[in-house]
């Protein structure tokens, strides 16, 4: 598996290391140009406000043509306006820059890739390793933006996001095959009323939506903040920075462990949450008398917020590929990765607006009551059961008998893989064994073969 997603999950972080690099600083940036509230909120979410609007037409063409020559594409348009936003002197410029890199919407496509290239029984590890590596770009951005940011210019970001996105583009074209058309034969096709009724899908969903909002909202207010507020130099930011991105690293594994291997998602999910209320409360409090704000409950916000993020980001892809039934995962995957971006541009604005005309502490507190509000939507989440897979050659069965197994408590789902002549079965392993289903496929072959 390894093999055929590590190039993959390396164009991936590149990219995202790309378009995470200067979130922890072009707010200051936007403010350089004597940016308005809303041109600053623009300048910060403007590539996730196209990126929403790309990302269904995009995937729509990748399905229907080359998946490897759209990412390709994508990538060559997020280049472009990478340049745009480096030789950017003024605000105008700058958000122009910033919409045409959101046009190069690949998320879902890359899912889509690995979905395609990976066996069933191993894609939600493949997504796994595909949000850790999200996590990994994240905090190498954390440290790199702000110290390159700092001594060279925040326009060098922009030179190195385009560099990044070439190297992603040396990879698409000699490291990752072509992937392969893979056709299922369904009981049902996939229809978004159905997806958006299943309460699982909704809050996964919205949990993509509320920590991109207030991932990028954070990243307008601590520079300002630390600068304008607390008169520190902007050149302490990578410091913190790096502390923070250090703790959510060690956050990561364990949470990603009692996740999978101890199958308790929902209560990881519930303690990245609270830590996200934990660190906008500190950001409040320490900011409640402007005279003598209180700098290291500040930084200790800015800590938990690292640590709730790395808590959050490595499972939630993979929860939302396993509560898709198989004929919903492409438009699961394609509505979780735009919640993100949608929470992503509306937190940009909002940090923009919020920190002009309501300040810090204010902002802070309202954030505290939407995260309280999204622990109680987490609670009302169903633990993933502990689904696997088991397969049988296509060619042994009677496609009519095995409708049948349909009726077995424990199945969750069963359909064909035509392009690998494959029938899975998906069960719940609490509740039947795969020695179970084999022994009750017998029933199901062909006469020949009885």
């Amino acid at each position: 598996m390894l093999q055929k997603i590590l190039p993959l999950v390396f164009v991936s972080s590149l990219r995202f290391l790309g378009l995470f690099i200067v979130l922890p600083v072009i707010s200051l940036y936007a403010v350089s140009f004597k940016a308005s509230a809303a041109m600053m909120g623009l300048a910060v979410g403007g590539a996730y406000l196209t990126q929403i609007l790309c990302q269904t037409p995009i995937g729509i063409l990748s399905d229907k043509y080359s998946r490897k020559k759209v990412v390709l594409w994508s990538l060559g348009v997020f280049t472009a306006g990478s340049f745009l936003c480096f030789f950017a002197h003024n605000i105008h410029t700058l958000v122009v820059g910033r919409l045409v890199q959101g046009m190069g919407a690949m998320g879902g496509v890359l899912s889509a890739m690995i979905a395609d290239l990976v066996e069933e029984e191993k894609r939600t590890h493949a997504m796994a390793m595909m949000g850790a590596g999200i996590f990994f770009s994240f905090t190498a951005a954390m440290v790199i933006g702000p110290s390159i940011g700092m001594h060279f210019g925040v326009q060098w970001l922009f030179m190195l996001t385009a560099l990044l996105s070439l190297a992603s583009m040396f990879l698409m074209v000699f490291k990752v095959p072509e992937a392969p058309k893979i056709v299922y034969t369904l009981k049902e096709k996939p229809r978004l009323l159905d997806a958006l009724k299943n309460k699982d899908i909704f809050i996964i969903n919205s949990c993509s939506f509320f920590e991109k909002c207030l991932m990028t909202l954070i990243f307008v207010l601590i520079p300002l903040a630390l600068v304008h507020e607390f008169k520190m130099d902007k050149g302490v930011l990578w410091k913190i920075y790096t502390a923070g991105a250090f703790l959510g690293m060690v956050s990561m594994a364990p949470a990603a462990i009692i996740a999978e291997k101890f199958h308790k998602a929902k209560g990881v999910l519930l303690s990245g949450v609270f830590l996200f209320l934990l660190a906008y409360a500190c950001l409040a409090y320490a900011d409640r008398h402007l005279d003598s704000p209180t700098t290291w409950l500040f930084i200790g916000g800015v800590m938990c917020f690292f640590a709730g993020f790395g808590t959050l980001e490595p499972i939630m892809q993979s929860l939302a590929s396993k509560f898709a039934k198989v004929h919903q995962r492409g438009l699961v995957l394609g509505m979780f990765v735009t919640y993100g971006y949608v929470g992503s541009f509306v937190g940009g604005m909002l940090g923009g607006m919020g920190y002009t005309y309501l300040g810090v502490e204010k902002v802070a507190i309202l954030v505290v009551v939407v995260c309280v509000l999204w622990l109680g939507l987490v609670s009302l989440l169903s633990n993933p059961s502990r689904q696997k897979n088991v397969y049988f050659p296509l060619d042994a069965f009677d496609r009519q008998k095995f409708k049948a197994i349909e009726a077995q408590v424990g199945i969750l789902e069963w359909y064909i893989n035509e392009s690998q002549n494959t029938i899975i079965v998906k069960y719940d392993a609490s509740q039947i064994q795969e020695e179970q289903i084999i022994e009750m496929s017998v029933a199901f072959r062909k006469a020949m073969e009885d």
